[in-house]
């Protein structure tokens, strides 16, 4: 696992929740020695925050927005597009009911799927990608290839099993397809974290036809939704951590200009 790594999860965990605000509670309990009022408000505060932020209708505070970005594909023909990417999010990489084989995250099997929906409407050649930026064994982009071929019958023609992150995967995919004159995609990745990767993929000057899968808010909203459990936490965390991602990529972007 490179250092980068290792520091953009740290820094990851210290802002976004449930650290950030387990922190802020604690902090208010340590000042209410000085500052009584202030103390039980902050740690009041950032209990109530942990609470909302469990729910999954608490969640769609930052998810709806995010997602709402960019409206999902109503057909893949006609787009122009020239191949299908799709970005890995993440893997098992020691499944002991497939023979201690990594298998795909749920997350990067739900693109996977749609990808495979997508190679079949148009015939479009795949390419994956993903290394193994979390610790050593096989590469992402080899299990989704796998994944691919074995549970969905769709062959991939390309892997980039070189990239830890979003940056790297449109890097090194964008060298790949230039190679093969492929200039346009249809890239699928979840709908939280299309906006970012769109943006990012566009700087390599590959033309981009979003297919973003997995949209939360489209969901129906109901009185369970209401109660906090680990998925709205989760949905609130990679939502924030997409926020954050995009204005530290326009930060870096306009820095640049």
């Amino acid at each position: 696992m490179s250092a980068s790594v290792i520091v953009t999860h740290a820094v990851s965990a210290l802002l976004l929740p449930p650290l950030d605000l387990v922190l802020a509670c604690a902090a208010g309990m340590l000042l209410k020695k000085r500052w009584p009022r202030f103390g039980r408000w902050l740690s009041a505060g950032a209990l109530l925050l942990l609470v909302v932020f469990s729910t999954r209708a608490g969640a769609l505070l930052f998810v709806a927005p995010l997602e709402n970005r960019i409206p999902p594909l109503v057909s893949a023909k006609g787009t122009g597009a020239q191949a299908i990417v799709v970005l890995g999010g993440g893997r098992l990489a020691d499944a002991p009911e497939y023979g201690g084989n990594a298998i795909p995250a749920y997350a990067t099997l739900a693109r996977l799927r749609y990808a495979a929906k997508l190679h079949r409407e148009t015939g479009l050649p795949l390419l994956v990608a993903g290394g193994a930026p979390t610790g050593g064994g096989e590469a992402e982009a080899a299990v989704m290839a796998r994944t691919l071929r074995e549970a969905f019958a769709t062959p991939v023609k390309w892997q980039d099993d070189q990239s830890d992150n979003t940056a790297q995967n449109a890097d090194f995919s964008a060298r790949i397809l230039k190679r093969e004159g492929i200039t346009r995609i249809l890239l699928v990745t979840d709908a939280m974290h299309m906006p970012r990767a769109q943006a990012i993929f566009e700087t390599t000057g590959l033309e981009i036809v979003a297919a973003p899968t997995m949209l939360f808010s489209r969901d129906t909203l109901t009185a369970l939704q209401f109660l906090p459990d680990g998925e709205g936490l989760r949905r609130t965390h990679y939502a924030l951590h997409e926020w954050v991602g995009l204005a530290w990529y326009r930060l870096r972007h306009d820095s640049a200009m």
